[in-house]
């Protein structure tokens, strides 16, 4: 017997759902990070409108590199969903779930919408 095997089968078991879970969870939240992608540069985009024209001067090489920084992390953090998603699927409660992952998406895009205002509009202050 293997001694990897869980509750529910061997470990060639669990890899194949996880394989499954997992490309559920990919066809679901990649075609939807352009979405939260597009709500943060809004985001910045205003909180730099909005600061002008004092926002100019400080849109320097130094800054383009922060914001760019910033995006690298707020596109980590969008990784959270996988987490949260994996550990539904595998509680068997998929079908269910399916609704939940919009629930998920909006509060954590607003979640991440609320960071990036709260970070840019100080960042944007001379």
């Amino acid at each position: 017997m293997n001694d990897h095997a869980g509750p529910t089968g061997s470990a060639d078991g669990f890899f194949a759902r996880l394989s499954t879970y997992a490309a559920n969870a990919l066809r679901y939240w990649e075609p939807r990070r352009i979405i939260y992608n597009a709500v943060l540069a809004a985001v910045v985009a205003a909180e730099y409108v909005l600061a002008l024209p004092g926002s100019r001067a400080r849109l320097t090489m130094d800054a383009v590199l922060a914001l760019f920084m910033f995006a690298v992390l707020a596109n980590i953090a969008y990784c959270a969903a996988y987490g949260a998603d994996l550990f539904v699927q595998f509680a068997g409660l998929d079908r269910p779930w399916r609704r939940g992952r919009l629930v998920l998406l909006i509060v954590g895009t607003a979640f991440a919408a609320a960071i990036t205002h709260f970070m840019m509009s100080g960042f944007f202050q001379v």
